[in-house]
């Protein structure tokens, strides 16, 4: 059995993975007409909220509706930079680097709680 705090994130994770397919998979055929690649990216993007939905409705449970928000863009960026090597062949460059680094930061202070006044 998943921790419940595990869980959200695990189902946020495999959310990711369609919706980039469903987002940016196209990109390798960019013949295929657009009549063709949006009901088949509708169709992943089916899957990925069967899995974002229920990662949401159990964070929430344990996590603020802040805290699940910033995981996803974590997890996001994450998938993102995996899927743009792996199987679109593009290269990650060290602005892109910088940048996830930033919106890292900022999930920090998101989890990190209020700071002193």
């Amino acid at each position: 059995m998943t921790s419940p705090f595990v869980a959200p994130i695990l189902l946020l994770v495999i959310s990711n993975v369609f919706m980039t397919f469903a987002w940016y998979g196209q990109l390798k055929f960019p013949a295929t007409p657009l009549l063709l690649v949006i009901p088949v990216s509708w169709g992943i993007a089916f899957v990925e909220y069967c899995f974002a939905v229920p990662a949401n409705r159990y964070g929430h449970e344990i996590y603020s509706a802040a805290e699940l928000k910033t995981m996803q863009e974590v997890i996001t960026l994450t998938v993102f930079a995996a899927f743009s090597v792996l199987y679109l062949g593009e290269r990650i460059t060290l602005n892109h680097l910088v940048g996830f680094a930033f919106i890292c930061l900022g999930a920090f202070f998101v989890f990190k709680g209020p700071l002193p006044a």
